[in-house]
């Protein structure tokens, strides 16, 4: 087998996926992560369709079921916190509350992932790549940290902002769908219990809030969201810079929104993001190969970055152990049998954020009846895309 040792940048989803199967198929795997550990916070993502067979395979199945986020239903209230809409039966979040996806916190994910792992994946924290310099049998990679090493291969599993990507493919524009997104940990002032309430503000657009209760009811998720007036330049790794865009795109008295901008300063886990995809004609290029966010983000309007990851990592490793590490073989095989998948969720995102601007546009007839649609838009086109794929055995 060749190019047996393997780096890859990104301790989020997909990384840790890919060097689980990775290690158990005889690789060496490394992984760098920038963030001083497994990063805490995110939002609750689900684990859906092909990726709950990858979690089965893994041996982790039953433990993401233990550590779901237990929503019972949905409400969505106008300025004052009245209610227009309830469901029992589906959430914003997590769609279907009658499917066998599992919804989970992001971080809580993240850990069960990194821990079935095992000890045999070396994973360098407080790090990232600052060059690379390939060869005829390998990556010579320098971190910023000083140190210098060579791999046979180099993943970026770093997300939509990869710093890979960046120096192996050059700069590569996303491709903005329009809206922007915070997630951040509350106090579950709401006293929310597998609940989620959601509120558009007034004023058009997609701007607004949802809270949920999390980690049986001792904690809430904000997600807070806004279209920006045009191209939003920030710096995705200043965080204070961008609670003051979310603070000055958000002020005003609509239902809570004052208590959540207040509970935003102090948040210790605040992400915030455009929602944006990634589309590259090739995922990789000589021995540096995409995972994910990284090579065919989705964004968050697919619902489906989550599984993508799942699905992916499992994938390539696969491709990689039937090539027996022939990069050349592995990464046009991974990328012929995940195309395809890739591409239907990232066209479900785009007629999702379609869908809902025509929504909040009008056309629907009430208020009651606004909501009803906030709610519901896309269920059935999302239900065939989530089912659409089935991985293969490697």
């Amino acid at each position: 087998m060749t190019n047996t040792s393997i780096l890859i940048s990104g301790a989020g989803i997909g990384g840790p996926a890919l060097a689980y199967w990775l290690d158990r198929y005889g690789f060496d795997v490394t992984v760098v992560e920038r963030w001083n550990g497994i990063r805490p916070g995110g939002q609750a993502v689900d684990v859906r369709g092909p990726a709950l067979d990858v979690a089965e395979r893994m041996g982790v199945l039953d433990e993401l079921r233990a550590r779901t986020t237990g929503m019972r239903g949905m409400s969505v209230v106008d300025a004052a916190g009245e209610e227009l809409y309830r469901s029992e039966e589906r959430t914003v979040s997590g769609g279907d509350l009658a499917s066998p996806d599992v919804e989970i916190l992001r971080d809580d994910l993240a850990r069960i992932i990194t821990a079935a792992g095992g000890d045999r994946i070396e994973y360098l924290f407080d790090d990232s790549i600052a060059a690379l310099e390939e060869g005829a049998d390998g990556v010579r990679v320098t971190f910023d940290s000083g140190l210098e090493r060579s791999f046979g291969l180099v993943v970026g599993a770093d997300g939509l902002h990869s710093n890979t990507r960046r120096l192996a493919f050059g700069p590569v524009a996303p491709q903005e769908l329009g809206t922007c997104m915070a997630v951040f940990s509350v106090p579950n002032f709401l006293g929310l219990d597998g609940w989620q309430i959601m509120h558009q503000m007034p004023g058009g657009g997609l701007r607004g809030g949802m809270v949920m209760s999390v980690r049986n009811g001792t904690e809430a998720r904000a997600y807070l969201m806004f279209d920006p007036a045009g191209p939003l330049e920030f710096d995705h790794r200043d965080i204070e810079a961008q609670k003051k865009l979310v603070a000055r795109e958000l002020e005003g008295d609509s239902w809570v929104m004052p208590k959540l901008l207040e509970h935003m300063w102090t948040a210790p886990d605040f992400h915030f993001d455009s929602a944006a995809q990634i589309r590259l004609d090739a995922w990789s290029r000589g021995r540096v190969v995409l995972l994910g966010d990284a090579g065919y983000c989705g964004s968050p309007l697919s619902g489906q970055g989550t599984s993508m990851a799942m699905v992916g990592g499992y994938v390539l490793a696969g491709e990689l152990k039937e090539a027996g590490g022939d990069h050349v073989r592995a990464f046009a095989a991974y990328e012929e049998e995940l195309r395809g998948y890739a591409d239907a969720n990232q066209r479900i995102a785009v007629a999702n954020m379609k869908a809902r601007r025509a929504q909040v546009a009008g056309e629907a007839e009430g208020a009651m009846e606004a909501a009803e649609a906030l709610a519901e838009t896309g269920v059935e086109e999302f239900a065939a895309v989530v089912g659409w794929y089935a991985i293969k055995s490697y």
